[in-house]
């Protein structure tokens, strides 16, 4: 039996027939590139969200970048971001012409380590970019704070964290003193905190497309203008180019798509923390095995563990022996890249846990019995 890293085939069997009504719909229609079908996309996942602009664009990398470019970052300004990541976060820092600078990770989340970033800005810093990997909320109490006393834009990565809920509480490790765990903070859709959210729908997200398809949220009315004149060639109206921009439009079809998808993402998030806990409870106490935290809005877009004792590679081989997908996220920190190499200093926690890192397989329908075959592999790896 073969157990890939993700399965998708049971999430369309269980909407096929909402899929093709959509297709259908979109096909009669015959408007593919935005239209009706792409706005009531961004009417209805505003109202799941909670924000006042959603913003349909062409990829996730696409909203980091017109994220940016609307938020006023451009060249020689200094972005604030996570070494771990994929590519896509620093590259667009770089693409709109700001530096990317890199903070390291917090041990215990993966994410950017938000008590180092104070120590990072200088006259240059105009934004803060925090990813929240695997779908783990960043700590966006602490990051609010610091950019609120720099006044310093906030642009939130939120690729892999769609419906993910950030909460300023003990599980989130922030301090019980934070002045922001009171109010909005309490409870909060990622993307909605900061002046900026980009989403991605690339097809292995929570909520994926069936091809490429981003989203930009805002409350900011100005920064969600210029982002609608930004995806369309800098235009506000036809041939009437006020910037320079891109040709970002989200599709009609894939809008239609994730309007189906949208009304069930809660219970998918459910199912993928319920996949997570399992593993987590069925990996307790394994030597050398470090499980990650299961808080209350993590919605485990990966289930990322530590391999320690330089193990790592031998543990996915064995998998893979035994027909087992995993995957590592990620083997070289931005930072340290190709087309970085020799800019940054190598920081440490970073550096380390791509040594360590191992995603095991997870979608919501992951059944427990294809499960425990996982768990015992493992288990099997280290006991013999």
């Amino acid at each position: 039996m073969k157990i890939p890293i993700l399965d998708l085939k049971p999430q369309y069997a269980s909407i096929k027939t909402d899929i093709h009504t959509a297709l259908d719909r979109v096909l009669e229609s015959g408007a593919f590139i935005m239209g009706p079908e792409v706005k009531q996309f961004e009417q209805e996942v505003a109202a799941y969200l909670g924000v006042q602009h959603a913003i349909g664009v062409n990829s996730g990398t696409d909203a980091l970048v017109i994220g940016l470019k609307a938020s006023g970052i451009g060249p020689e300004d200094e972005v604030i971001t996570t070494p771990f990541s994929f590519f896509a976060t620093a590259e667009s820092i770089s693409n709109v012409g700001a530096k990317p600078i890199f903070v390291d990770i917090d041990p215990q989340t993966f994410n950017l380590n938000a008590d180092h970033i104070e120590a990072q800005i200088t006259p240059k810093t105009k934004a803060i970019l925090p990813v929240h990997l695997y779908g783990h909320p960043a700590a966006m109490a602490t990051i609010i704070k610091v950019a609120q006393k720099y006044n310093l834009k906030v642009i939130e990565d939120c690729a892999q964290a769609f419906g993910a809920h950030y909460r300023s509480d003990e599980d989130n490790n922030e301090s019980a003193n934070d002045p922001l765990k009171v109010g909005h903070l309490r409870d909060q859709a990622v993307g909605t905190i900061g002046d900026v959210g980009a989403f991605s729908f690339f097809p292995s997200k929570n909520l994926g497309a069936y091809g490429d398809g981003g989203l930009i949220t805002t409350n900011d009315d100005a920064i969600a203008e210029t982002a609608k004149m930004l995806r369309v060639h800098g235009a506000l109206k036809k041939y009437h180019n006020e910037v320079l921009g891109y040709n970002s439009r989200l599709d009609a079809i894939q809008a239609a798509i994730l309007r189906v998808k949208l009304q069930h993402i809660d219970g998918w998030n459910r199912g993928r923390r319920q996949v997570a806990q399992s593993y987590n409870d069925g990996l307790a106490n394994l030597p050398g095995i470090v499980t990650p935290q299961v808080v209350k809005g993590h919605v485990f877009h990966q289930y990322t563990v530590r391999v320690l004792d330089g193990k790592r590679d031998a543990l996915k081989q064995y998998l893979a022996d035994h027909d087992i997908g995993s995957m590592i996220y990620y083997p070289v920190p931005q930072d340290q890249l190709p087309v970085y190499l020799g800019q940054y200093d190598t920081l440490e926690v970073s550096s380390q846990y791509t040594q360590e890192v191992l995603s095991l397989p997870i979608w919501p329908e992951l059944q427990p019995d294809t499960q425990n075959i996982i768990i015992k592999t493992i288990q099997k790896f280290y006991f013999g």
